[in-house]
């Protein structure tokens, strides 16, 4: 399967392909607004790169995935046979689902509170006395969980402050200043550990993948795709080492649009092997590697990394992991794939969590836009703890008093 040919499957996987009434299909582009109009007999697209190359591109290889066809000779007649793919559903506890939901807000809070408890509050010898550690964290992801504006997001702090999850209902200045704080992102980091550890004992496969945030500013390049110069929003990557059941982020990095996926492969491996036992990692050409495959099974997992069309096996001492994927990926393909279609879970993850916290980030200074970031992060696996505590009776060891309370008044058992 070649780069369009993969690119089309992800189209299939993931956009919505419309029939139209005289037989022609509606194909979302990826990287921009608009529809291209794909002709399945035909075999053409209006895309530019279908009018460059006379070759299929990547919008008719996704039609060809939603519309397979079978032609059956029988002596003197030829039937054609259309068959449209069906999008694959799973069932929903909904029970489970409903009362996650609905006491989601309040057990977040409570959780959240126990995590930032947990950090260290640093010493001061002069000035003015600063906001408590936990206080900071707590409302500086509480304010990014809320999605409002720092001005609106003082109802809910007064709010935790009358439940007593903070000592006052800080300043929205202070909120910002604490978001815009740059020491505070190895903190966050280890908070990130923190958040996904009570899923360890669930989690055992994972997917690694990035996806990008925008941001309040903008940048103009030149397109030679296109011809002329283009304005685009700017972004900030987020690259994330993802659990593949319960979709759990654990362990994140944050670089810039032009930050590379396969240098951030290695961070986040040997981050999430200090908490969770790794069985199997997947991830896609981009962290296609002979260090990465071999970084995977030094941490004692399997790797699904499938190979560009240049790889080749390297018959020697120097590389076996990378051999035996090889060999796996093109004498086993069906067995692979099985493992390697779990990475769909990271799509869904950003996906997920883009709809609930946005899509863009705030904040303007870089320092705060990747602090945001990772205050997203933490507040969507909390979210995630909140749903498997209901969904897969997980149970979240040192709780404090107030937190095991709030659990107990949702009949779920607290540890």
């Amino acid at each position: 399967m070649d780069a369009r040919q993969q690119r089309g499957l992800e189209i299939a996987a993931t956009m919505s392909l419309e029939k139209q009434a005289d037989g022609t299909w509606s194909v979302p582009s990826q990287s921009l607004n608009g529809r291209y109009s794909v002709n399945p007999k035909a075999k053409d697209c209006t895309c530019r790169d279908f009018e460059l190359r006379q070759q299929p591109c990547k919008h008719i290889f996704a039609v060809d995935f939603a519309l397979k066809r079978e032609i059956v000779t029988d002596g003197k007649r030829t039937t054609v046979t259309e068959t449209t793919s069906v999008r694959v559903t799973y069932a929903q506890n909904w029970p489970a689902y409903n009362a996650a939901q609905t006491a989601e807000k309040e057990l977040f809070c409570h959780l959240l509170r126990d995590l930032c408890a947990a950090v260290p509050e640093p010493g001061q010898i002069k000035g003015r006395p600063r906001i408590p550690m936990a206080d900071a964290l707590f409302s500086a992801c509480f304010k990014v969980y809320s999605t409002a504006s720092s001005r609106r997001f003082m109802t809910d702090l007064r709010e935790a402050c009358a439940n007593g999850l903070v000592a006052r209902p800080w300043h929205f200045n202070t909120v910002l200043k604490v978001i815009d704080d740059k020491t505070i992102a190895p903190t966050l980091h280890r908070l990130i550990a923190a958040s996904a550890a009570p899923l360890k004992s669930v989690e055992s496969a994972f997917a690694v993948d990035s996806t990008g945030f925008g941001t309040q500013s903008f940048y103009r390049h030149y397109t030679a795709k296109y011809g002329h110069e283009q304005y685009s929003r700017n972004y900030i990557k987020l690259h994330a080492l993802i659990g593949t059941k319960t979709n759990v982020i654990a362990a994140a990095t944050i670089t810039d649009r032009d930050g590379h996926d396969s240098p951030q492969f290695k961070p986040l491996i040997e981050a999430g092997a200090e908490t969770f036992e790794m069985a199997e990692v997947s991830a896609d050409k981009a962290y296609s590697s002979r260090d990465n495959v071999a970084l995977v099974e030094s941490a004692g997992a399997a790797p699904f990394i499938p190979f560009r069309s240049n790889s080749t096996v390297k018959a020697s001492k120097k590389a076996p992991a990378w051999d035996r994927l090889f060999h796996l990926y093109n004498f086993k393909r069906d067995e692979f794939m099985v493992h390697y279609h779990a990475r769909s879970n990271a799509e869904s993850t950003f996906s997920s969590m883009k709809r609930v916290f946005g899509d863009t980030l705030r904040s303007k200074g870089i320092d705060a836009q990747t602090n945001e970031l990772l205050l997203k992060v933490i507040a969507y696996n909390i979210v995630c703890v909140v749903h498997s505590i209901f969904e897969l009776g997980v149970t979240v060891p040192s709780l404090s008093a107030c937190t095991q309370k709030a659990l107990a008044a949702h009949n779920v058992s607290c540890q």
